[in-house]
């Protein structure tokens, strides 16, 4: 991956339809080019799965013979993680056309040559995203004075309690919230994310419970 660059390069102009932009990942240290806020998501989300080691934007150019004659694809991002590749796809549930699964369809294939997987995302679940969102406002290293984290995993440890009660039971509230954030950001603590996050969501031990 190193040294590698997206084969497409990123457009911005008056008027145009889609959002595209840089975000930084915790993972690989850098910024990564994104096309719509979708995909922007999509790489939020490879962030907290914990598993990734690098990511490249549009990486590579797919050509393939259909039935309506020579056609191309350019995947939107490809993942190297410790358990495999990806390659991956973004379109929101509603907007694949008859030619997108074409060339989804071909994109599948050669990563299944390569050994590789594929996915196209087209979505998240209700709450999903927004708490995801959330999370990541602490994902960067904290200086920790007051030994927080290891008052809250402590606490954590003795059984699943709410969000509240944990930053309530410490002597900065205010200052562990953020570390609650931090923690479960990092899977050192893990909730339900399919319910809001809220003074009322079960917190408990990476051990206790695994985040959805």
């Amino acid at each position: 991956m190193a040294g590698r660059e997206p084969v497409r390069r990123f457009t911005w102009s008056r008027g145009q339809k889609h959002r595209p932009g840089l975000e930084f990942l915790v993972s690989t240290g850098r910024h990564h080019g994104y096309e719509s806020l979708a995909e922007a998501r999509l790489l939020l989300m490879l962030d907290i799965a914990g598993e990734l080691t690098d990511v490249l934007s549009q990486p590579l150019r797919l050509r393939f013979a259909a039935m309506d004659g020579p056609r191309d694809h350019i995947p939107d991002f490809f993942a190297e993680t410790r358990s495999g590749r990806w390659l991956i796809d973004v379109r929101p549930a509603g907007q694949i056309k008859p030619r997108d699964e074409v060339a989804f369809a071909a994109t599948a294939e050669v990563a299944q040559l390569l050994g590789w997987g594929y996915v196209v995302v087209t979505g998240w679940r209700r709450f999903v995203a927004a708490t995801v969102d959330a999370l990541s406002a602490q994902r960067r290293p904290l200086s920790d004075p007051l030994a927080m984290a290891e008052a809250l995993l402590d606490a954590a440890a003795e059984g699943p309690r709410s969000f509240g009660d944990l930053a309530g039971g410490t002597r900065a509230p205010a200052v562990a919230r953020a570390f609650l954030l931090h923690l479960l950001w990092h899977r050192h603590l893990g909730m339900d994310l399919d319910i809001p996050l809220s003074d009322h969501t079960l917190i408990a031990a990476a051990g206790q419970s695994e985040a959805r």
